[in-house]
């Protein structure tokens, strides 16, 4: 059976999704659509299951993924402080293109790289992976691509870049927007600095303004929506290249 689902024929979403479901228990790997570009997702908490998928985009543990949750409510299950215009951000651009990085639960049993205690979390405005989301829990996900290659914006050129290493790809049409936007909120809610931006994306830096105010640092350099943030270039790593 072909590898990829069309998700807007009926047998074709409900057959993708139960095998995404089974593929992502068993520690494998699954492509779905985002509201930014295809993610290539894994089991978060199974540390051999996010080695594949680093293994599948060529990366290795200095670039760990974000964690893409199925609702703000999984946010203070995951982060160990949540400061309020955190949760003003969450509310304003979530679902949506934000990937907030902060201190994850230090009970946390999950290894996805070289994280330095931070964990980089996402709730995604689409509803194939809002769906798959709801049903097996966070997901470790990042761009559906060969790392240094263009984003997949169509399942088949996920395919085309991922190919076997991926059990399931469930094609959600063509996405066309630009990769999330990444900050690091980790410094206030440490009481050691405001929020940064790491990379602007979807969400522009005059809308994170808005609802932080001078909450949010002045920029220093900010790396454009195609490049992925280095964990060494930032006192706490973002994850990858992201979605």
């Amino acid at each position: 059976m072909d590898a990829i689902y069309d998700t807007s024929v009926n047998a074709e979403l409900l057959a993708g999704m139960r095998l995404a479901r089974q593929a992502i228990a068993r520690g494998q790997l699954v492509v779905m659509p985002t509201d930014t570009v295809y993610g290539v997702a894994a089991d978060a908490f199974n540390p051999e299951a996010v080695a594949l998928l680093l293994a599948a985009k060529g990366r290795d543990r200095q670039a760990p993924p974000p964690v893409l949750i199925p609702s703000v409510a999984t946010l203070d299950a995951l982060a160990s402080s949540v400061p309020d215009a955190v949760r003003d951000l969450a509310a304003a651009f979530w679902p949506g293109g934000l990937t907030i990085i902060l201190d994850a639960q230090p009970s946390l049993a999950w290894d996805l790289g070289e994280t330095r205690g931070t964990v980089a979390l996402r709730v995604p405005n689409h509803p194939i992976a809002l769906e798959l989301l709801a049903d097996t829990g966070p997901l470790a996900v990042s761009s559906a691509n060969l790392t240094g290659a263009p984003a997949a914006r169509t399942a088949a050129n996920a395919l085309e870049q991922l190919g076997e290493s991926v059990a399931v790809y469930l094609d959600g049409g063509e996405v066309g927007s630009d990769p999330s936007t990444i900050i690091d909120a980790t410094g206030l809610a440490r009481g050691t600095g405001g929020i940064r931006i790491l990379r602007e994306g979807v969400i522009s830096a005059a809308a994170l303004l808005e609802v932080i105010g001078d909450l949010l640092e002045p920029a220093t350099e900010i790396l454009g929506a195609t490049e992925a943030p280095n964990a060494a270039s930032a006192s706490t790593p973002p994850a990858g290249n992201g979605d």
